[in-house]
């Protein structure tokens, strides 16, 4: 990489900045550009030179863009765009690459972003997605992530947060469960029947704490941090499981219990850097998923 020229940055330290400010970390940057720790703090030190001021600030868990550093984050988008556009396919089209890291619940990775990848992958080979399947709230720091999916709108700095779209949890049990405990008639029939659902202790999201209100005096029968758990052991006869209705329902053996007294609505948000948006693939991530969602929307509604 050459040096920058006094008063002009280079290009080269602008894409480097640019690494910087998507991921929030230097390693990450590194291993994105294929350099080292050190080149990156030489690079981010030339440009504040030149520029005559900070383009990050220290935060936890990683590094925030200035307000000078967001508009010089603007002129690296460009360089970043100049040189991909000289990148085209046989067909002359732009050639899109790079890896988009995102996180989301496990339901959510299982059936919307995973197939929303694999359809951005048969467009764009050069992409690769990366799917860490996780509930939790949306983080304070998105060092090393593109894209979250987290339930519940969420209070977010320096980042956006986008309403997906709406799914419901429903009351569920086994054929076999509801052949050998009468299915409830009403609420208050559900403090004989133990609940599957979320560990209490290590449940992070508010609206998922807040689903299970209806039903205090169920007693816990299994529970579990991953929902695939709560699915498996809502159809070996654990108990009743809260689950979304958008997983249930591929279940034949799984009845749907009290559909007109339970009925728990919560939101998938998407949250992300307006940065990072901006980039072309992870654009195309974005745009795949939301198609996903609009072709599911009645099944995420409780009503496939």
């Amino acid at each position: 990489m050459s040096a920058s020229v006094s008063g002009r940055p280079s290009a080269d330290d602008l894409l480097v900045l640019l690494a910087v400010g998507r991921s929030g970390r230097f390693v990450t940057a590194a291993d994105e550009l294929g350099i080292n720790h050190t080149t990156i703090s030489r690079r981010i030190a030339a440009l504040e030179q030149t520029l005559g001021g900070r383009v990050l600030t220290r935060v936890t868990g990683g590094w925030e863009l200035t307000e000078l550093g967001r508009d010089a984050l603007t002129a690296a988008e460009a360089v970043e765009s100049a040189v991909k556009s000289l990148a085209a396919g046989a067909d002359g089209n732009r050639v899109l690459e790079g890896v988009v890291r995102m996180s989301a619940t496990d339901g959510f990775s299982a059936y919307i972003a995973a197939p929303a990848a694999a359809q951005v992958r048969r467009h764009h080979p050069d992409i690769a997605v990366e799917i860490v399947a996780t509930t939790r709230r949306a983080s304070r720091q998105r060092s090393g992530l593109d894209l979250e999916i987290v339930v519940g709108e969420p209070q977010v700095r320096r980042a956006t947060a986008t309403h997906l779209a709406d799914y419901r949890l429903g009351l569920y049990g086994s054929r076999e469960y509801l052949r050998e405990h009468p299915a409830p008639a009403t609420i208050d029939d559900l403090a004989w029947h133990p609940l599957v659902y979320f560990i209490d202790s290590m449940l992070q999201v508010d609206d998922l704490d807040l689903a299970s209100g209806f039903v205090p005096a169920m007693r816990e029968s299994v529970t579990s941090t991953n929902v695939f758990v709560h699915v498996e052991a809502t159809r070996a006869a654990a108990g009743l499981g809260l689950l979304p209705c958008f997983m249930a329902d591929r279940h034949p053996d799984l009845v749907r219990v009290l559909p007109d007294s339970v009925v728990v609505t919560l939101g998938y948000w998407l949250v992300a850097r307006a940065e990072t948006l901006r980039r072309p693939e992870v654009a195309a991530v974005v745009a795949a998923i939301r198609s996903m969602i609009d072709d599911q929307r009645d099944i995420l509604a409780g009503q496939g």
